[in-house]
This record gives structure tokens, C-alpha cells and sequence, in this order.
């Protein structure tokens, strides 16, 4: 017997963002992550914005959107240039903004149809204390 997972959507969506989480369908997750409406890849290695490198550029390339939504925590912060320009080169456009901002668009892309990815950046459990 195959089993497939209905998304009563028809798609990922988020049902909440808060400063540490965000929910995505009816499930927690408080790691880093890119969301597409078809697939979900978590624990993507990029907890702010400084972490977000030409090859986490790539690992959004690779889901093949039209738009990627970078979501940077709970501010706005751009990240380097040469990251940015690795998915320019690729014709894909790149909206930077709070994870907040980004999990309502992406909502409304989405459910629109268009190919969309949100890369949500949540900051890492296991980063050591300040000092240490």
C-alpha cells in the first residue's frame, strides 16, 4: 500500500512564525530550513545572515525557484553580495526580510502557484555561549 502526505493546501505552508520557530503545516521546527510548496529541507546550515554563503546559495538553486525569499530572523539584514549575485546569475530573484515578512509571501506566492522558496534562517541551538 503507498501512502502519500495530503497537504490540505495543496502545498507547504506556514502556520505560525515566532522569534525561534516557525510551523509548517501542524509541525514545529526550530532549525534553519528551505521550504518549498513540494518539499521541505531542514536543518539547512545557515542560522543568520553572516552564515549565508555561495554554497547555501547553491542549496537554494538547487530547488529551482523563480523567487527566493530570505528570510533574516527577526531583522532585516543583508547578507554578502557575492551570495546574492550566485542566484542573480541564475535569473532567480532574491527578496531579503524578516522570517515573519517571508513566511506571509511566501504563503501568498504559493498559494498562487508560483515556484517559491523560503530560506528561513532560525538561530542555532548548539552555538556556544558568548566567552567560550
Amino acid at each position: 500500500m503507498q501512502l502519500t502526505h495530503e497537504l490540505p493546501e495543496g502545498h507547504f505552508f506556514f502556520r505560525a512564525c515566532a522569534p525561534g520557530a516557525v510551523t509548517v503545516v501542524d509541525r514545529e521546527l526550530t532549525a534553519s530550513l528551505l521550504l518549498a510548496p513540494d518539499r521541505i529541507v531542514e536543518d539547512w546550515p545557515v542560522a543568520m545572515p553572516g552564515d549565508f554563503d555561495v554554497a547555501a546559495a547553491e542549496a537554494i538553486a538547487a530547488l529551482e525557484p523563480e523567487v527566493v525569499l530570505l528570510g533574516t530572523g527577526e531583522t532585516q539584514v543583508f547578507p554578502s553580495r557575492e551570495a546574492l549575485v550566485a542566484l542573480l546569475r541564475r535569473r532567480i530573484g532574491v527578496e531579503v526580510m524578516t522570517n515573519a515578512a517571508a513566511c506571509r509571501t511566501y504563503n501568498l506566492l504559493a498559494g498562487e502557484g508560483r515556484r517559491v522558496v523560503a530560506a528561513i534562517m532560525l538561530p542555532s541551538h548548539h552555538a556556544p555561549a558568548a566567552g567560550a
